[in-house]
């Protein structure tokens, strides 16, 4: 399957959380979006690993994508290496995506900068001719193939986006999705411990960074994302 939009994230909610409302906004569009999370988040203080599977795979439904994986990389320990490189590799050979998403360049959590870096390094790498992949039980070696555009959204740290996503109408489907993770995110009953994620302060944050971000740029909400190269337009009418 190929697709037009591929998101990496360190953890399951990564995704949902840096860039929810523009996932949802393409797939209403007619785009294919697909979702690989790197680690299971079993290190995360409240709930488990097989909780946040199925939180995952409830809050992709939510967002409507076409196919989500996890490659089960070691949740605070994965490094930057040959070998978590190949597996990305993979991965982006294996959906072909034009436009790659991935993490913060710069964050709280040591795993979002890893991967930020891991997948960008990934994607050039995946271009390159005599580096040879082949999935689990395919007899056949992976063509190269590098997108054409890597952009990192934005997590804990206020960092400046390079440009933002009008995504009005549709922070409702990234609030969902968000909250699909209900054993990570604001719960009044739950008697878990409380970490930096879980209260209501946090979850508000999420709705009112958009709002904030969007009141800059004359629309109701927006996300930001930062990029490796200058953005281009076609004509000076291009942006809103």
């Amino acid at each position: 399957m190929k697709l037009d939009i591929l998101v990496f994230g360190a953890h399951p909610d990564d995704a949902e959380l840096g860039a929810g409302g523009t996932i949802a906004k393409e797939v209403s569009r007619g785009k294919k979006v697909g979702i690989v999370d790197l680690t299971r988040g079993e290190l995360g203080t409240r709930g488990s690993a097989e909780l946040r599977d199925k939180e995952a795979t409830k809050a992709a439904k939510i967002l409507g994508i076409s196919v989500r994986e996890n490659l089960e990389f070691a949740d605070g320990f994965f490094v930057n290496d040959r070998e978590h490189q190949l597996e990305v590799i993979k991965m982006i050979r294996k959906y072909r995506p034009e436009i790659v998403l991935c993490n913060a360049v710069d964050d709280r959590h040591i795993d979002h900068p890893k991967g930020s870096k891991l997948v960008s390094d990934a994607c050039f790498l995946s271009g390159l001719v005599k580096i040879d992949t082949q999935m689990d039980g395919d007899d056949e070696w992976q063509e190269p193939w590098r997108p054409k555009l890597v952009y990192h959204f934005i997590q804990w740290k206020n960092l400046e986006p390079d440009f933002v996503v009008d995504v009005s109408g549709f922070i409702e489907k990234k609030t969902e999705a968000i909250m699909a993770y209900s054993s990570q995110f604001y719960d009044p009953k739950s008697k878990e411990p409380e970490t930096p994620i879980s209260s209501k302060n946090f979850t508000d944050s999420v709705n009112y960074r958009a709002r904030d971000l969007g009141r800059l740029v004359g629309v109701e909400h927006a996300e930001g994302f930062t990029v490796e190269r200058f953005v281009a337009v076609d004509s000076l009418d291009a942006l809103i």
